[in-house]
């Protein structure tokens, strides 16, 4: 009885160990951690509490967990000032970058477990040299996150609010 109890504490231990220094591994295991893109216009919720939107209503009709801001900038120049705050965030990882849709799909990974979550963001122009943008951040695993992906792009929304000041 022993020898099983010490049998599955070594196995217990090297699976945590395993899971804290090769998240990327382990949870690959589960299948790809890029959830692939999306398109925005026929963007269906999750039924589960794990993901946020930031959409304009007439590209989503999904409902918005935060209003999109509209910029006093290109499409192009709002995607400069966001590549370069999320070039600052950890455990990030470029997944596809199209420069002529004006779309990005990035993964990040949570702090402690390296769970991952997919964000796709969609710069969109508006008339007089105006932009405004969509994201879209849902997790891979588990029923809720807790909030993580909203506060996610909320903090995202603050850093470039910082860089270029949205005019709504």
């Amino acid at each position: 009885m022993l020898t099983l109890l010490a049998a599955l504490l070594t196995a217990g231990i090297l699976v945590f160990l395993s899971i804290v220094i090769w998240p990327e591994r382990v949870w690959g295991l589960f299948g790809n951690p890029d959830l692939g893109p999306v398109d925005f216009a026929t963007l269906e919720r999750r039924s589960t509490p794990n993901d946020a939107l930031v959409c304009p209503p007439d590209i989503c009709t999904a409902p918005s967990d935060i209003p999109a801001p509209v910029y006093d900038v290109s499409p192009q120049r709002l995607r400069q000032e966001l590549d370069a705050i999320l070039a600052s965030e950890p455990r990030m990882t470029v997944v596809e970058s199209d420069a002529a849709a004006l779309t990005d799909r990035y993964v990040q990974r949570s702090r402690v477990l390296g769970f991952p979550d997919t964000i796709v963001v969609r710069f969109i122009d508006r008339p007089q040299g105006r932009s405004t943008i969509a994201l879209y951040s849902r997790s891979q695993f588990g029923r809720s996150d807790f909030g993580v992906n909203r506060k996610r792009l909320e903090r995202w929304l603050e850093k470039l609010a910082v860089r270029v000041r949205p005019l709504s």
